[in-house]
């Protein structure tokens, strides 16, 4: 049993290290615009109300992606940056 719990415990560590090793890739404005479904001339809440609608959707604590909403909330910056 000491084993398997250390097994597990390594397998965790593991898979800890390579999540946060992992590159993650910038998104340029073309990008975030796809991903959020807005077009060039959208303001600071349509770009929020595309932000909601999308994430609400994609949630992990619904059962959807982690990438996904990070990629999602990864555009909202991008485009909330170049409207600033």
């Amino acid at each position: 049993m000491a084993k398997l719990l250390f097994i597990g415990l390594a397998l965790f560590g593991l898979w800890l290290y390579l999540r946060r090793s992992a590159p993650t890739q910038p998104i340029d404005e073309k990008e975030a615009r796809a991903i959020l479904g807005v077009d060039n001339g959208a303001d600071a809440d349509a770009i929020r109300a595309a932000h909601r609608r999308l994430v609400a959707a994609v949630h992990p604590d619904r059962g959807g992606s982690v990438e996904l909403a990070r990629r999602i909330n990864a555009a909202r910056d991008v485009l909330l940056k170049r409207r600033d």
